[in-house]
């Protein structure tokens, strides 16, 4: 198996962990407050990973030297606002919505971003896979009314989606600079304990308007799912993939997780996928296919 395949692998795993964190925030969010759910998600799996990441952490210590900023940035993207952010909009639209736009803006953001900030250059078939995956986008977005699209006003639910997918984007183009020198588990261990930190006093605000969530073994699963699987194990895996085939390939495989999160909202919470739904998710697929098809060698 080549390098590029192992990074394909690990995408697919990735985004297989990560579906079912669309259906949390949509299942939770009568029921434990979005910001409680992100901080209690970081905090223990900082702890998870305690016992197998902080001598390696320690060790490496030195490639730290002058990364301040890198880190601080990329925990802030990647931890703190991320899934914040899909944890408010689960409090105002549903899953599969959620799913759909949020996976979506997150690689085209990825390949803007790429081509403006890296200088890379895409290559076409990614460009023409991006193009399907926002035309599939716009569609959910109007609900297959794109002639409203010069007068449409962004719900609320829907604008906190693409700032989540925008705070992604930058950490898929951050953490490709990981120091060398420091492993991938220490270095998780760094972005999952300095991500909490930063999300300590917005937690403590809204614990004071909130109070306690009640702790039923839902709400005590769901965060251990959300902690091991959606945390530790997916972002080894996608930052993996990173390292092997880049940030704007990997990026496009999101786009596989509300198909994934289609299914568990159709089964675990009644949702229903509506034909402008279908489309897009039939314009996102093949947006995927596209871009990820094999190069034409001369």
């Amino acid at each position: 198996m080549t390098s590029v395949q192992r990074g394909i692998l690990c995408a697919l795993a990735a985004v297989l962990l990560w579906s079912g964190n669309f259906i949390i925030a949509r299942a939770l969010h009568a029921s434990v407050p979005p910001v409680a759910l992100a901080f209690w998600r970081w905090l223990l799996a900082t702890l998870l990973l305690l016992p197998v990441a902080l001598g390696p952490l320690w060790r490496e210590r030195a490639a730290l030297r002058g990364r301040a900023l890198h880190v601080l940035g990329t925990a802030l993207t990647g931890i703190t606002l991320f899934n914040t952010f899909i944890y408010i909009a689960g409090h105002e639209v549903p899953a599969i919505h959620l799913a759909l736009i949020g996976t979506t803006a997150a690689p085209l953001f990825v390949l803007l971003l790429s081509a403006l900030i890296l200088r890379e250059r895409p290559a076409p078939r990614l460009w023409a896979g991006a193009a399907l995956c926002l035309a599939g986008l716009l569609v959910l977005i109007t609900q297959g009314q794109l002639r409203t699209l010069a007068a449409l006003q962004l719900s609320r639910g829907d604008a906190w989606i693409l700032a989540a997918g925008f705070s992604f984007a930058l950490y898929t183009l951050q953490v490709r600079r990981r120091p060398q020198g420091l492993s991938a588990r220490a270095y998780l261990l760094l972005l999952f304990a300095t991500g909490t930190l930063l999300l300590l006093p917005a937690y403590l605000w809204e614990y004071q308007k909130t109070g306690p969530f009640a702790l039923t073994p839902v709400t005590a699963g769901s965060i251990a799912y959300l902690a091991l699987c959606a945390s530790v194990l997916a972002f080894l895996l996608w930052n993996e993939s990173i390292r092997r085939v880049g940030p704007a390939r990997t990026a496009l495989f999101g786009n596989g997780i509300p198909v994934l999160s289609a299914l568990e909202a159709v089964w675990l919470l009644g949702e229903r996928i509506t034909p402008p739904t279908a489309v897009a998710f039939a314009l996102i697929g093949t947006g995927l296919l596209w871009a990820n098809r094999p190069a034409k060698t001369t």
